[in-house]
């Protein structure tokens, strides 16, 4: 759906993984209204707003954010009404809708029947029997690899990330929670029952594979070591790393190795002050629907699957091929979602993270 040269996609990678909080406002002519939408970076491609725009006859502002933390922060400065839309981390719906941001959502609105059973994650996204969100798209922190520099059968072992066979050739993902539940993973642990006590052995692994890599890094820095050929493989990456460039770079590739990955989940729900409910409303629905859906999943930001089943008839093969449509089966029995920890957990975990980084 979206066709760009290497150099391009490069480009627009690097800047918008930077994650700096910007805004991104297509204006259609004579616009009658405005919807504010507070999102993740996918939802700034023009490929994916302007056809509800138009559609509409609105102009939609989008303030871009990384981490639920840093989207509560922009939202504690905000008035009252300044927002109408919310993208959100679906692990963190719950504890968003319980400080009231978020507003209940008709059950009519939602393709509950069209959306991976796995990831309807209705224990998350609603709560005493009403929504909040609804999961828009979904993927993997697991293994991205360059298959004409490395092996790919090892990368179906996470072991391999403390031996010595590709040592310096590594990039580890610069982000405590999906790494400390990929160790947590290597060693058989689940990621919904991590505990203080399973710390230890994980900091152990962790430092293990500091000893072995080349850099530990956020994701601007790790794809652009892969693309330049620093490094041959990135552990904490996946499908938003190397998809959208499959085409162009075919020996990027990724995988989900045998004792699983972690899944992420992302969210899309309305303000429970917006004053345009209605429109946010309309605008969800638009988000979900099959075209929106494979807008989304191949958005020039990252790409990811999409929660709508039907988006598959609006994405072409060598899209689906790239995002691993056909296994997704397996890949949703074999991944858990990120650890979802309390305060002190949270803390520990963090701790733990730091001291790898220094030592």
């Amino acid at each position: 759906m979206i066709s760009r040269s290497l150099g391009t996609s490069l480009r627009r990678l690097l800047l918008s993984t930077a994650f700096a909080t910007w805004a991104f406002s297509p204006s259609p002519v004579l616009a009658a209204e405005e919807l504010n939408a507070l999102v993740w970076c996918d939802h700034t491609d023009a490929a994916l707003i302007e056809p509800f725009e138009k559609a509409n006859n609105v102009k939609v502002n989008l303030k871009e954010y990384e981490g639920t933390g840093a989207g509560l922060s922009i939202i504690e400065q905000s008035q009252p009404g300044d927002w109408d839309v919310l993208v959100v981390d679906g692990v963190d719906v719950k504890r968003v809708a319980d400080m009231g941001i978020l507003g209940e959502l008709p059950a009519d609105i939602v393709p509950t029947s069209d959306i991976f059973p796995e990831v309807v994650m209705a224990e998350n996204n609603s709560k005493d029997g009403k929504i909040y969100a609804v999961t828009e798209k979904f993927g993997y922190n697991t293994i991205s690899y360059n298959k004409d520099k490395v092996d790919p059968a090892d990368m179906e072992d996470l072991s391999i990330f403390w031996s010595d066979k590709y040592k310096g050739r590594i990039a580890l993902y610069d982000y405590y929670i999906p790494m400390i539940g990929l160790t947590g993973l290597a060693l058989d642990k689940k990621t919904a029952d991590l505990t203080e006590d399973d710390l230890p052995a994980i900091k152990e692994k962790l430092f293990e594979m500091k000893a072995v890599a080349r850099q530990v890094s956020d994701v601007v820095a790790s794809q652009t070591a892969l693309v330049g050929g620093e490094v041959d493989i990135i552990l904490g990456g996946g499908e938003w790393v190397t998809a959208s460039l499959a085409k162009e770079r075919p020996e990027f590739d990724w995988t989900v190795p045998k004792q699983g990955a972690v899944r992420w989940t992302q969210s899309i729900g309305v303000f429970a002050d917006s004053e345009k409910k209605d429109l946010a409303q309309k605008f969800v629905q638009y988000i979900l629907s099959p075209e929106g859906q494979a807008r989304l999943a191949t958005s020039s930001c990252y790409w990811g699957m999409p929660a709508n089943s039907k988006a598959g008839e609006h994405l072409d093969e060598q899209q689906k091929a790239a995002l691993r449509w056909d296994e997704q089966p397996e890949y949703l029995k074999n991944t858990q979602l990120y650890p979802v920890v309390d305060a002190k957990m949270d803390a520990a975990m963090q701790d733990v993270w730091t001291e790898m980084l220094q030592h």
